[in-house]
């Protein structure tokens, strides 16, 4: 069984909580079909999605490294996601990977952006019908990301559907994602393990977005009760 990091820093603050939150944590490390670097990555871009960069980005940073996560793969996940979280978000998130002793960013130089391809081309064809500049926008943000080296397409897609749930953008963005993240070869399993994971960063959320992707048709959803309505 994984051991958790920072495990005795809850226990310090309720012990009750801590048995909780480490029950928790077991769920998610313990899901078999995400890698460990994914279940690091879930972990990671959750902390930019609420945002918690104190004792719960330290923990996990903690966690992501004992697995072999290097270090600038953590700040390549967290570059990656600048324009879907918030540019402003990772500025403190750089601050804190900075107090926490990571190493300098290794710059190698500018890599050449890559235009978009694929679903992520059709996206930003679609957007032109609908905000010229949004679309431009979008494309240059596509271009610079998602053919960069550290990370897989796989890897990126299921950070960015970790923020399709926090954020709720449960359209277009987690249909994307979710398609590129199969093409890199990710399965339904992958995808109901990457949500049974984000549960622990809020049940609600995970059961909209579980709705989406594998629930019946809009209309057959649950009821306001909790339970499958009568024409489910």
């Amino acid at each position: 069984m994984t051991r958790l990091a920072g495990a005795a820093a809850l226990a310090a603050l309720d012990t009750v909580f801590a048995r909780l939150a480490v029950g928790a944590g077991h769920n998610l490390w313990g899901l078999t079909h995400l890698t460990m670097r994914e279940k690091a990555f879930v972990c990671l871009t959750a902390d930019l999605c609420h945002p918690h960069l104190g004792t719960p980005l330290a923990m996990h940073v903690g966690m992501a490294l004992s697995h072999g996560v290097e270090p600038e793969d953590v700040r390549e996940l967290y570059r990656h996601l600048a324009p879907y979280t918030g540019y402003p978000v990772l500025v403190s998130a750089f601050e804190r990977l900075a107090e926490l002793g990571l190493p300098a960013a290794r710059d190698g130089g500018p890599v050449a952006p890559a235009p978009p391809t694929g679903p992520l081309a059709r996206l930003v064809h679609d957007l032109e019908s609908v905000d010229r500049g949004l679309a431009v926008f979008t494309e240059d943000q596509f271009a610079q990301r998602w053919s960069r080296p550290g990370l897989s397409v796989r890897e990126r897609a299921i950070a960015c559907l970790v923020v399709d749930v926090f954020y709720q953008t449960l359209g277009p963005s987690l249909r994307l994602h979710a398609g590129l993240a199969r093409a890199a070869g990710a399965t339904d399993e992958t995808l109901r393990d990457l949500i049974c994971g984000v549960a622990e960063f809020g049940m609600p959320r995970a059961w909209a977005a579980a709705e989406a992707l594998f629930g019946p048709p809009a209309g057959a959803g649950l009821s306001p009760g909790g339970s499958r309505s009568a024409t489910g």
